[in-house]
């Protein structure tokens, strides 16, 4: 019998699925374009605990990858290029370029040294697109329109709403498929003894980079998938601050578990849109919510609910 755990994945894709086809009876057509928000979002918090949980590599510059597909999107778009089969990944290229860059020179150091040198590239993209007036500056760039795949028509929200659905399910499954892989396997063995895996022979540098381009070719991919979802863009996008929401978001639905940036996306948009109701000043009650979440629930609330599943299994059984 599978376990409780291993069943809920499938029951909220089937929720994923059903949703937007009640919403309108429901009322909640409003909903749909949320869901769909925290979709992007999880996929670009997924990307970060790629390497923030199995690589151990604390980016505090991740937005910037995020960002910069989004701008690639939205200037392709202004440009005429409309085709989301082929905007999507150049947004992805060019995001993963931006990462080996800033890879080539961070993944040299380590702690603190590393964090910061994430950081100061982060924002120096974040001041380059500020700077670019031809593209709005810290204004911002509007796209005319939303790119396009052929024979459908992602300006209708219920379509793009699957088609998002669609890429983020695709995207998760395949990092997770690299996570179980020998690649994941010697990543993991990165994050706990880089010095003993450098004495086996592994090429950790090499694999670091590859890992820190992959999810940056995936945040890259969000950030594009946003810009459509949005038909708009600002640095404030790329800021250090979006990077650390980011980080926040692995944290509570827990690091290096397979569905943590999924779960903390979901959980810290759906907080801000319930706080916002109720008061202008929800980041305080928020940061209390998250203070609560990291003090009682350490492996974040994906940890709290395999732990509570299992107990819960264990205790069927013996019932």
């Amino acid at each position: 019998m599978q376990s409780l755990s291993s069943r809920l994945p499938w029951l909220c894709l089937v929720l994923l699925i059903a949703f937007p086809l009640v919403a309108p009876a429901l009322n909640l057509d409003f909903y749909v374009s949320f869901v769909r928000r925290v979709l992007i979002f999880a996929l670009a918090a997924s990307s970060l605990n790629f390497i923030l949980g199995y690589g151990g590599m604390v980016a505090l510059g991740h937005a910037a990858f995020f960002g910069a597909g989004a701008y690639v999107a939205a200037i392709l778009s202004t440009q005429g290029l409309q085709q989301a089969w082929l905007g999507w990944p150049i947004a992805m290229l060019v995001s993963a370029g931006l990462a080996l860059i800033v890879g080539v020179v961070s993944l040299r150091t380590r702690g603190v040294y590393f964090i910061m040198i994430t950081l100061a590239f982060a924002q120096m993209v974040f001041y380059l697109f500020i700077s670019l007036r031809q593209y709005g500056g810290e204004d911002g760039i509007n796209l005319p329109a939303p790119l396009q795949l052929p024979g459908l028509n992602l300006a209708n929200d219920l379509t793009s709403y699957y088609v998002v659905l669609v890429i983020v399910v695709g995207c998760l499954w395949l990092m997770n498929r690299v996570v179980q892989a020998r690649f994941g396997q010697a990543l993991q063995g990165i994050r706990e003894n880089e010095p003993r895996m450098e004495a086996l022979g592994y090429p950790v540098f090499k694999i670091k980079l590859l890992a820190f381009v992959l999810a940056g070719a995936v945040a890259g991919l969000a950030g594009a998938l946003l810009a459509n979802h949005n038909l708009f863009v600002s640095p404030s996008l790329m800021h250090w601050t979006s990077s650390a929401s980011l980080i926040i978001m692995v944290i509570v639905g827990g690091i290096g578990l397979r569905y943590g940036g999924v779960v903390g996306a979901a959980v810290m948009l759906w907080l801000e849109e319930v706080l916002r109701l109720y008061t202008d000043y929800w980041h305080m009650p928020l940061g209390f919510l998250l203070l609560a979440i990291v003090l009682f629930a350490p492996r974040g609330l994906s940890g709290a609910w395999s732990t509570f599943a299992r107990r819960f299994s264990k205790s069927g059984r013996a019932a």
